[in-house]
């Protein structure tokens, strides 16, 4: 995660610790809880479907593995699916990774954040949810395939708000939806959200690869990001503001305060180093709804182990017996074409490697959605 807000309005918030820090001691994950969803969209990166899947982890496999990651010195778990509210003991895994110490957060669309169901959350100790609108009204829809799912998630964002709890948006850019960003910067000040995401697509599940936006639009698109989170902030609304899955983001941001605002870049990269780029399989991991462990949630098509066979701490501390982990951790020598001689590296990491298998083949080559000019990335 870039944050546009820190880097760019100098604003600190309590995750700043996590993101620029090395207090933890084990990996942020990912825990798709759940593949059934009640909406269908044209991007989902777990093509989930409105059907449990009958090897799904039960309550008592899903204790097992929270237990596992706070031993682990896991520090945030978020539960994401498909649609994790759909997964009827919730709750009681929120209750127990909170009493076991691991700070919980919600990724959903929202649209079943109910009075109630906020207030049992909260009660579990939910401590944040990110609820996902692709746009205003007509646009969201259509991408999420259900009329009405953008009311139901604004009616959530305001259960939660109402409630107090945290709630912040996701967003993810595609080419037909990138005309929508003013329109949600409105939605966040009109709503007093605390937090809004733009992810970069990434071409897993149903996500095709030519809905991403060209180099020159993204280009475009987080300079607009850039401007309208200045403009908030500006007009005294401290709204955090972050994108996601694509670490080209960070040395275009400190480019552009060179530019722009040459007093604060060297802050800016001091901070980007601090955080190291892409961490798959570093600081980041995932454990599928049947157990199945991922060096993130993006990259399905690598099973590092099972946590049903295999705890995700052996798996994750190398017992597991997947190499794949070890190459991630030293993938500096293994990266290829532009990434392997950018001048970058130390603050991309080499960017998504889910992203350039998933155009080339070959997980080390360079990730397509890097935009920056050959220029730019010369050492």
């Amino acid at each position: 995660m870039i944050s546009i807000s820190k880097l760019w309005c100098e604003t600190s918030t309590p995750s700043d610790r996590l993101r620029y820090g090395r207090e933890a001691s084990g990996p942020v994950v990912v825990f798709n809880a759940t593949r059934r969803c009640n909406l269908a969209c044209a991007h989902c990166y777990s093509a989930s479907t409105n059907r449990a899947d009958p090897d799904e982890l039960d309550t008592d496999e899903a204790y097992a593995l929270i237990d596992d990651l706070a031993a682990l010195g896991v520090p945030v778990l978020l539960l994401s699916g498909g649609e994790p509210m759909m997964r009827g003991d919730l709750t009681q895994l929120i209750d127990r990774a909170a009493r076991a110490g691991i700070r919980t957060a919600l990724s959903t669309n929202g649209t079943l954040l109910t009075g109630w169901a906020v207030e049992a959350l909260l009660e579990a100790g939910l401590r944040y949810a990110g609820i996902s609108l692709d746009g205003l009204r007509d646009a969201n829809d259509r991408i999420r395939g259900r009329r009405g799912a953008f009311d139901e998630a604004v009616a959530g964002i305001r259960n939660a708000r109402r409630a107090g709890l945290k709630a912040g948006l996701r967003f993810t850019i595609t080419r037909d939806n990138a005309d929508q960003i003013a329109g949600v910067f409105r939605l966040v000040a009109e709503e007093k959200i605390q937090r809004v995401c733009f992810y970069h697509l990434v071409p897993t599940g149903r996500a095709a690869a030519d809905a991403a936006p060209d180099a020159e639009r993204t280009r475009e698109i987080i300079d607009e990001i850039i401007d309208r989170t200045a403009t908030l902030h500006d007009a005294g609304n401290p709204v955090e503001v972050l994108t996601v899955d694509n670490h080209a983001d960070a040395p275009y941001v400190y480019l552009r305060l060179l530019r722009d605002k040459p007093a604060q870049a060297e802050r800016c990269l001091e901070l980007l180093r601090a955080q190291g780029g892409n961490a798959s399989g570093q600081r980041i991991g995932c454990v599928s709804w049947n157990g199945d462990a991922h060096p993130d949630q993006f990259w399905r098509g690598h099973v590092l182990g099972n946590v049903r066979e295999t705890p995700f701490s052996d798996i994750w501390n190398g017992s597991g017996g997947s190499g794949l982990l070890a190459a991630l951790r030293d993938r500096r020598r293994r990266l290829k074409g532009r990434c392997a001689t950018c001048r970058w590296l130390d603050i991309c990491n080499g960017n998504l490697r889910a992203r350039a298998e998933a155009a080339t083949g070959d997980p080390w080559a360079t990730d397509p959605a890097c935009y920056l000019t050959d220029e730019e990335t010369a050492a």
